[in-house]
């Protein structure tokens, strides 16, 4: 029988994780679960962790270009597209104007430059 792997968490590099730990627990209201100057942990206790390290010298990817790959991207449900998109921006996400897809979802950028979408799906 083969092992099962339980996703435990995912963690994005960035030059300030305190600061984009602010933005990803204002937009998903998820708290603090562990923090230092280095790495920091919010929880919402689904088991699924979302972390946030410093790495020096971090350069933000680039969308929708490729010179610095993005990697992978996070997704959202959102209940309404409209105000999460606007509590986004107002928290310090950018709105990028390459919008693929046919409106069921929305590519925005957080602070630190990573892609992330906003679906209704």
């Amino acid at each position: 029988m083969v092992p099962g792997a339980v996703l435990r968490g995912v963690t994005l590099d960035c030059a300030d994780p305190q600061t984009l730990a602010g933005f990803y627990g204002a937009l998903t209201g998820m708290r603090e679960l562990f923090s230092t100057s280095e790495f920091v942990a919010l929880t919402n206790g689904s088991g699924c962790d979302l972390g946030f390290q410093r790495v020096d010298g971090y350069r933000a990817p680039q969308w929708p270009g490729q010179d610095v790959p993005q990697q992978f991207h996070l997704d959202f449900r959102a209940d309404d597209l409209d105000a999460m998109e606007e509590l986004a921006l107002e928290l310090g996400a950018a709105k990028p104007d390459h919008q693929p897809g046919d409106g069921r979802w929305r590519v925005l950028l957080d602070p630190a430059g990573h892609p992330f979408c906003l679906t209704s799906s």
